[in-house]
């Protein structure tokens, strides 16, 4: 852990850098919260008391230096749902138990962090986690294109991501004109700002010109009248006040319990990995190639979350669009997280006028922009092109969560996982009784055997071997006895490989020319041919 002198050297050596970031982050932050939070069907401006907490509290226990804590869009399904689930209908109810909810998983949080089980992220398989993302970008997107053309959020109410997928062709057809040219104009903004030409303008967060001319269409379509209340088209923001709004009672109601406890169980599970799989990548393009302690940037997320819960704001996550425009600004420290929050408080101190001026279809554009981004074309032919066995478990994982709900699909995914690799000729006993024998055959230099298969599923036991590895030590990772090699594991090397040779260390891996692999692509799955599979069941 970092000392305050550290936290506070790094804020007299970067101040000026992290000042700057933070404010050009807590623009991109302020609509977004805003639209999350009302999506996640929570008071809007409790979005922003998320990210002020998650800035101003978090910032000092973060294990990492440069992510930022927030909303995210990831986590309004598990939200939503919970409010709905709770509150039978009525939000202000089921916002106060899902506030229980949020309380709890941030406790579950913290223990975890402590119990250093952040490496448990590694074992779920990649294609089942994108195609978990995929599926919520799908499930907000069908939600959000109502919105954006006027249609009054009573038609969808109860209604599944099937239900209102079928509904996209009667909502177009009987849209409010007002409202939809706000939506079109701002996804238009949204989707057309990065070919913009102009330097300067690139500069700008699209995501706040959506909100000044949305703000600005809104009082030229004066839609204040009475004629659209039923529409509901201006945000509604709620009190930023600091009351106490948790409501724990569902835990002494025998009917809503598994209720509660099914979406305990999504916050901490989705919650938790989204935000160790933010940590790691932000780790890789962080400029001073730091190494984020992710264990300890759990725990700090989940101190997060139950003083946001508590204070009626939803549940953070290490946010990876906003962390990734952080670097990108020229963040060093997590100063800039914590100047992210003080800029966020102050617009909502001196804005909330203005915010209550704000168009609801220029937040649904804003997240329509967000779910594309999140189940974009180029995600589905990325996958593709690492494998058609990825592809398929990235569609079965998708179809299933739409179908079901994000637990139900994440494991179908990893079920279809499981068979996949049994129909390449991985036995179970394989992946149960797979070896990895680590031996040092000089001084400084490591040989790492891996012996039957090496898949998502075993990975963690593979990690425990090279974490025994000393930094600046040569490493050779030998294949030629593992039958088949997961995109996963490959994966997960890769990443280990760019954290191993940055400190000093040389790894090469050995045996992978005699695999077959099973796309083009460089991290694809590798299996042995089969005699050579049949060549290893005979000598074992």
């Amino acid at each position: 852990m970092k000392s305050k002198n550290n936290i506070f050297d790094s804020l007299q050596a970067h101040w000026a850098k992290d000042l700057l970031s933070g404010f050009l982050v807590s623009l991109i932050a302020l609509p977004l919260c805003l639209g999350i939070a009302g999506a996640s069907n929570f008071p809007p401006i409790m979005g922003v008391m998320t990210a002020v907490v998650g800035g101003i509290v978090v910032a000092f226990f973060a294990g990492s230096e440069l992510t930022i804590k927030g909303p995210a869009a990831g986590l309004i399904v598990i939200v939503a749902g919970a409010v709905e689930e709770l509150g039978k209908g009525d939000n202000e109810v089921g916002w106060k138990l899902a506030l229980g909810v949020v309380v709890v998983a941030g406790l579950i949080q913290i223990v975890l962090g402590l119990l250093k089980v952040a490496k448990l992220a590694d074992f779920f398989p990649l294609s089942a986690v994108h195609g978990m993302l995929a599926a919520i970008g799908i499930i907000i997107m069908s939600k959000q294109l109502h919105l954006a053309v006027g249609i009054a959020p009573a038609e969808m109410k109860g209604k599944e991501p099937l239900e209102l997928l079928e509904m996209v062709p009667h909502s177009l057809m009987h849209m409010e004109y007002h409202i939809a040219i706000i939506g079109g104009i701002s996804l238009l903004i949204l989707f057309g700002w990065p070919y913009l030409q102009i330097k300067a303008l690139k500069k700008v967060p699209p995501a706040l010109v959506v909100l000044i001319v949305g703000v600005l269409l809104g009082q030229y379509f004066h839609l204040t009248e009475p004629s659209y209340k039923n529409l509901k088209p201006l945000v509604s923001p709620g009190d930023f006040s600091i009351n106490l709004n948790a409501d724990f009672s569902v835990l002494t109601n025998s009917e809503l319990l598994p209720v509660f406890l099914k979406y305990l169980l999504m916050f901490v599970l989705i919650g938790s990995l989204e935000s160790l799989l933010t940590g790691r990548a932000i780790d890789l393009i962080d400029p001073e190639k730091r190494k984020s302690d992710l264990s300890r940037d759990l725990t700090a997320v989940g101190i997060g979350n139950t003083i946001s819960g508590l204070l009626g704001g939803l549940p953070m996550i290490s946010e990876v669009a906003r962390s990734s425009a952080n670097i990108n600004n020229g963040a060093k420290s997590r100063w800039a997280n914590f100047f992210h929050g003080i800029f966020l408080l102050l617009f909502v101190v001196m804005l909330v006028p203005v915010i209550k001026m704000v168009p609801v279809a220029s937040l649904a554009a804003m997240l329509i922009f967000v779910g594309f981004r999140l189940a974009s074309p180029k995600e589905f032919a990325h996958v593709y092109h690492i494998g058609k066995e990825q592809l398929t478990i990235f569609l079965i994982t998708i179809i299933a969560t739409i179908a079901t709900d994000l637990l139900v699909g994440i494991a179908a995914g990893i079920l279809t996982k499981f068979i996949i690799q049994l129909a390449f000729g991985v036995q179970i006993k394989d992946i149960i009784q797979s070896r990895f024998e680590l031996t040092e055959q000089e001084l400084g230099v490591y040989h790492l055997s891996v012996k039957n298969a090496a898949v998502f599923a075993n990975y963690l036991k593979l990690k425990a071997q090279l974490a025994k590895v000393p930094q600046g030590s040569s490493l050779i990772i030998d294949f030629s006895k593992a039958a088949y090699v997961d995109h996963t594991v490959a994966d997960n090397l890769n990443n280990f490989r760019r954290e191993f040779e940055a400190a000093g260390g040389v790894l090469s891996l050995k045996g992978l020319d005699l695999h077959e692999s099973l796309s083009e692509h460089p991290l694809a799955a590798r299996r042995l041919p089969k005699h050579l599979r049949k060549t290893l069941v005979e000598m074992a």
